[in-house]
């Protein structure tokens, strides 16, 4: 997947008015969400109001490599996935966290009840297959591990 590649999902995403696009290939996954621009450091600069563009955002992440065993963490429930306890809190975990057994990877809330889901073994967190605010289903894959 190269530029140009992500260059034409994004006119495709403009011209058919979608909001969001995800793609794989080989070792990379590419989402492509509408809202705001984004920008390095050393260009951005401030828009009036921070008024959201309808230009895509680029997200490119390595996936998980195919050649180690992982653990999956499942849901148990059906629920909203959280990665922190609040709005403004840190997230529980992120990709590379180590964890231990009885650690809390995130929060799924079910009918108004906010459930802890903890690790079962010691481990490192390789993938978050959700993003905050998504529904996660029962049995659906939460995070993948490494064992450490």
């Amino acid at each position: 997947m190269n530029l140009e590649h992500i260059e034409q999902l994004a006119s495709i995403m403009k011209t058919y008015g979608l909001t969001a696009v995800e793609v794989k290939d080989g070792k990379y996954r590419v989402r492509l969400e509408g809202g705001q621009t984004l920008q390095s450091a050393s260009t951005a600069q401030p828009t009036s109001a921070d008024a959201p563009s309808a230009e895509p955002q680029y997200h490119i992440q390595q996936s998980v490599n195919p050649l180690l065993e992982y653990i999956d963490v499942k849901s148990p429930i059906v629920g909203v996935f959280y990665t922190a306890s609040s709005p403004d809190a840190e997230p529980f975990v992120s990709i590379g966290t180590r964890v231990k057994r009885g650690d809390v990877l995130c929060i799924i809330e079910a009918m108004k009840l906010l459930n802890e889901i903890t690790a079962d073994t010691d481990g490192e967190i390789a993938d978050i297959c959700l993003k905050n605010g998504d529904i996660a289903e029962y049995g659906q894959v939460l995070f993948k591990m490494t064992k450490v």
